[in-house]
């Protein structure tokens, strides 16, 4: 691995085209809920990285053990991770790659697993002053009658406390839904997170750089045909609009980018993240989560905010493994 490393090491000093003369492997697929949209990401990225030049190999993973026995015979300088979900997003295979030193895409294992885990990220969030919703984790060995702790929040959201893409999120006000909301969440993660509805804006932060050095790209403001952003919403093509820079008062851009740029920082990410928020009527935003892998396939948010800056797709990717590697 160390050849790996000083192969990396020289070719990250070079200029843009010998970076180009790199061979990376995408990763995608894996075996988690969001497995089709992670195979699309893979998809998109390598067509991305190919268009620029890169020597890409693009394997659809099932475990992370078959993959680390491949990995000496694919001849590669680094890895580029397109899975969402599951052992993909929650620090698990980042450990594995970094005990391997690997070079890889991203937030390292102990940023993965801290935003992913929603209980986690919003009690590290809130505590450095980067608000988020009202709200609690619910676990199925424990009394869940809340009632009296939701009584004056109207509607609420149930999610999984791990996972994204919006899969298995309830938001209702009737008790009745909420108790079957929580079976359902409990059959795909072994904690639920009940929070009170923000009504407002759909806001998503996109986030390049590492530690202080990091900046925010445009934000971006989500506006679903129907419905709130739900899976349907976020990878139909025509499903929901997006406007971007989104059109919300200078002032509480910045402030939403500060607190996007610092939610980055708390939890350690690296190279790029995606901070989602709800934008209240009253100009409050609050943070619903980080997410370390986002979405990289035709209707997904990075790039989109990076289409806005300046950066093509491409760009934006080669972008990503000079920061990580």
């Amino acid at each position: 691995m160390a050849d790996i490393s000083d192969s990396l090491a020289m070719t990250i000093n070079n200029s843009d085209e010998d970076d180009s003369r790199m061979k990376i492997v995408v990763l995608s697929g894996g075996n988690s809920p969001e497995r089709e949209v992670s195979l699309n990401s893979g998809a998109a990225v390598a067509s991305g990285l190919k268009d620029v030049g890169y020597d890409v190999t693009l394997e659809d993973i099932r475990s992370i053990a078959d993959f680390l026995k491949k990995w000496p015979s694919l001849g590669a300088d680094g890895v580029f991770i397109a899975l969402h979900g599951g052992w993909g997003e929650d620090g698990r295979i980042q450990a594995a790659l970094e005990a391997r030193k690997i070079p890889f895409t991203g937030s390292g294992a102990k940023a993965c697993m801290l935003s992913m885990d929603k209980e986690t990220a919003r009690d590290m969030l809130g505590m450095r002053g980067v608000p988020t919703p009202p709200g609690f984790a619910v676990t199925p060995d424990k009394n869940h009658d809340f009632s009296p702790t939701i009584k004056n929040w109207g509607r609420i959201v149930i999610k999984p406390a791990s996972g994204g893409s919006t899969v298995g999120v309830t938001i209702t006000e009737d008790p009745n839904e909420a108790s079957d909301a929580l079976v359902s969440v409990w059959d795909i993660d072994d904690k639920a997170i009940v929070e009170k509805f923000i009504p407002g804006i759909e806001l998503t932060v996109s986030v390049f750089g590492t530690d202080k050095s990091s900046f925010t790209m445009p934000l971006i403001e989500i506006r679903p045909a129907s419905g709130f952003y739900d899976y349907k919403s976020k990878y139909t093509k025509g499903a929901s609009e997006y406007i971007c820079p989104a059109e919300i008062d200078p002032a509480i851009a910045e402030k939403v980018s500060g607190y996007a740029k610092r939610a980055h920082e708390i939890l350690g990410c690296r190279a790029y993240s995606r901070v989602d928020f709800r934008l209240a009527p009253d100009g409050k935003p609050y943070a619903l989560e980080a997410n370390t892998a986002p979405g990289m396939t035709a209707t997904s948010l990075v790039p989109k905010a990076a289409a806005a800056y300046g950066w093509s797709f491409p760009q934006l990717l080669s972008e990503i493994i000079r920061e990580s590697f």
